[in-house]
């Protein structure tokens, strides 16, 4: 799961961005040093696989919460598209549109199919400092949020 080979290595700081939700609210990743961050990329919303993962988060929310994390999906649809895939399946959290890619270029994490632009499922944690403090390529939807949340722990107890 972790890449020597990713653009982004561990422990360097997070790419800054500013981006907005299905509310239309604007989140800056740099307004939420102090916390633990899980950035997750996805292709497309309301699709089987993004379904299942954004409610694999949906479920463990708690848990997360509990571990005083907080989750943004990013994937590069429209925000009139993120609200209808949020509200269809009860995310209670944000929702980030990259409709141009450049946050999901930022973090090594933009496909191109052809002509089509998508964001790879990649995820990654970022410390309170503001620094990665773990990698996820090409994760799989069914089992990723368990190893967040195991990753999330021990990355606490360092």
């Amino acid at each position: 799961m972790l890449t020597a080979q990713a653009a982004l290595e561990l422990g360097q700081a997070a790419p800054n961005f500013t981006l907005v939700d299905q509310h239309n609210t604007a989140h800056t990743l740099s307004d939420y040093q102090g916390q633990w961050v899980v950035l997750y990329f996805y292709p497309k919303d309301d699709t089987p696989g993004c379904t299942t993962e954004a409610c694999n988060f949906r479920d463990a929310i708690n848990h997360i919460i509990a571990k005083r994390a907080i989750v943004f999906g990013i994937s590069l649809d429209d925000v009139e598209s993120h609200q209808q895939f949020s509200k269809k399946n009860n995310l209670p959290f944000s929702l980030l549109s990259d409709p141009d890619g450049k946050v999901a270029k930022q973090y090594d994490s933009l496909g191109d199919y052809w002509l089509v632009k998508f964001a790879k499922r990649n995820s990654f944690i970022i410390n309170p400092a503001g620094n990665i403090a773990q990698i996820y390529k090409s994760v799989d939807p069914q089992t990723h949020v368990q190893q967040v949340l195991k990753d999330l722990s021990n990355l606490q107890k360092r």
